[in-house]
């Protein structure tokens, strides 16, 4: 389909515009006022995901080319535009011009306009296309070096979301097996499915039915591969896996790569109804954040926050500081003996 990046996959088919088409061609109908706030602001991240944008042309362009040529469904080539191969798009009075980029397949929303005047108007898409051709302004169509950049953010983020939408699946069928007690597994892959795992994980569920004690036991045990020991995507893995067993990730107790948590009898049913719910609509489940923060060694928790590692707070409570503290309500044990050390 197209050139790796970041040792991933591939680039969409999806055709996407240009930043020089957004700030230079589409000054009207526009949707929703945040593309040209974005612009005006240079902040470039408030636009992801380019085709998605709120413009009937983009909209249209992303829909006419689809995940192999088959299925394209553009109007044809404009035929006044020889220097540069345009495929034609149309969506109302819209009109819009897609060129392809044939090493690395990537389709280029480039250049758009209005038809006016059965084409005889000097605003006229089709006229504006043809002067341009004529003059060898074409060229100043094609993709920057900082839209080859939007696209690569863009399609490293796409993949890592698709990467954790599959991780979160893979946690509703472990839990489906074991939320009446037993244990299950499976491999944990790499964002690139053309690479090896990087490892491998375990989930087991305990169910307590004592007396004066009833609960259920959950654990997850993660065994990576040694490339991936430590590394920032196990971690990723990770604080996903826990999200999607037992919201909050803090709640979890750590020992190295093993993961410990309580539930009350029945909740873990009651989770994996909510896990279905979020996978049916392939939407990721969000993070819980803590209810407390906790009294850690300045140096010691910054350090973990970095290295993604449990940090053991004064009251003994291991947590994974994911978070800002900033607003939640002190630990009391903490606080307690906080106050209890010497001055």
């Amino acid at each position: 389909m197209a050139k790796h990046i970041y040792g991933y996959l591939v680039h969409s088919r999806r055709a996407r515009p240009t930043l020089h088409l957004l700030s230079e061609h589409l000054t009207s109908g526009w949707t929703s006022p945040l593309p040209g706030r974005a612009l005006a602001e240079g902040d470039l991240s408030q636009l992801h995901p380019l085709p998605e944008l709120p413009h009937p042309i983009i909209r249209k362009a992303a829909a006419s080319f689809a995940h192999t040529a088959d299925a394209d469904n553009f109007v044809g080539t404009i035929t006044s535009s020889t220097e540069l191969r345009l495929f034609e798009i149309k969506a109302g009075q819209w009109r819009g011009g897609v060129w392809r980029d044939t090493e690395t397949n990537v389709n280029w929303l480039v250049v758009a306009g209005l038809a006016k005047g059965e084409h005889q108007d000097h605003d006229d898409f089709y006229m504006r296309v043809k002067r341009a051709n004529e003059g060898g302004a074409t060229d100043q169509w094609l993709p920057t070096e900082a839209d080859w950049r939007l696209l690569k953010q863009e399609t490293a983020a796409r993949l890592i979301t698709e990467w954790e939408l599959a991780l979160q699946s893979q946690m509703l069928d472990s839990m489906r097996v074991v939320q009446r007690g037993g244990t299950t597994g499976g491999a944990i892959r790499h964002v690139s499915t053309e690479r090896p795992p990087i490892g491998r994980f375990k989930v087991s569920v305990t169910q307590v039915r004592d007396d004066d004690y009833e609960a259920d036991e959950l654990e997850l045990e993660l065994f990576p591969e040694p490339a991936f020991a430590g590394s920032n995507l196990l971690w990723q893995a990770t604080i996903r896996s826990l999200i999607s067993l037992n919201p909050p990730e803090q709640g979890w107790d750590r020992d190295r790569n093993s993961y410990m948590t309580i539930a009350e009898p029945g909740a873990l049913s009651i989770r994996v109804r909510e896990l279905e719910r979020l996978v049916e609509g392939n939407e990721l489940g969000e993070s819980v954040p803590g209810t407390h923060s906790y009294y850690a060694h300045r140096i010691h928790l910054a350090g973990q926050t970095v290295a993604g590692r449990a940090a053991r707070a004064l009251c003994g409570v291991f947590f994974v500081p994911t978070q800002d503290p900033e607003g939640l309500a002190v630990c009391p044990n903490c606080e307690q003996r906080y106050n209890e050390m010497p001055g």
